[in-house]
């Protein structure tokens, strides 16, 4: 007759079995443990004494693509058709100076046939082999008329780079020299769907300081990122408004104001 386990040892041995599973579950692709849903977090006020990027007139203190960008009823006004299209991504260039340590404000709007985007601590590029004379390459805040996770406006897409859709919307995320590393939660669909206004004007404060930079969308936080890859971390760069090649479309902007954090 076999000898009988001691009951601690059994208890044991299924404790450490137990344990080997939720290695391999942890090893499967997709089972690992989702990010913790953080508490809403609002938007700073806003300060007194930002600077005003758009005097609501003309395009004075910009650059782009005149058959592409205007001002219709006090606004910027981008827009591409079948006749005038995009040769490649194109942007209108803000002038005025550079964004490094920075909070910027504005209110946009934008078809849903094609996607837009805000450009900071980029670069113009220009190359001869460039498509158009407005190039430009860096840290990208998508904008898009869509309320469906993740393809929504608030993520930071890398313009002209390797690394694509560098943090998604949702997330608080470090970019380490191996990767991206998620950290936490902080909107799910649900409370996406709710916050963003479709066809609508939507409010966007994007405030970068030294690696880390967070997007807030009509005053809550939708991302939270700090880029710690040594090589591909941006920290200064110039301000520009895209229009995407491909479908026609449009894209509006107005109340553009800056502030350089200290």
């Amino acid at each position: 007759m076999p000898r009988a386990v001691p009951a601690p040892f059994r208890l044991a041995q299924i404790l450490f079995a137990l344990f080997l599973w939720t290695l391999v579950l942890l090893a499967l692709p997709g089972t690992a443990a989702e990010p913790v849903l953080e508490a809403p977090v609002a938007a700073p006020p806003e300060e007194a004494g930002m600077t005003r990027l758009f005097n609501g007139r003309d395009l004075e203190g910009w650059s782009g693509d005149p058959r592409l960008w205007s001002v219709r009823d006090g606004v910027i006004h981008g827009e591409t058709t079948v006749a005038t299209p995009a040769e490649g991504n194109t942007f209108l260039l803000w002038q005025g100076g550079v964004t490094k340590d920075f909070e910027l404000r504005l209110s946009f709007r934008c078809t849903a046939e094609n996607n837009s985007g805000i450009q900071y601590r980029s670069r113009h590029i220009t190359e001869p082999t460039v498509r158009n004379a407005w190039v430009v390459r860096g840290y990208q805040h998508e904008l898009r008329n869509e309320s469906t996770l993740p393809n929504v406006a608030g993520f930071i897409y890398d313009e002209g780079g390797k690394r694509s859709r560098i943090c998604l919307v949702g997330e608080r995320a470090r970019w380490t020299g191996e990767g991206k590393v998620v950290d936490a939660a902080l909107i799910d669909q649900a409370d996406y769907a709710k916050l963003f206004r479709v066809d609508d004007w939507n409010d966007v404060v994007i405030r970068a300081e030294g690696n880390r930079i967070r997007h807030f969308m009509n005053g809550r936080l939708t991302l939270d990122f700090t880029d710690e890859d040594p090589a591909l971390a941006l920290r200064s760069g110039i301000l520009a408004l895209q229009l995407h090649a491909g479908k026609p479309m449009w894209a509006e902007f107005r109340d553009l104001r800056i502030r350089e954090l200290p």
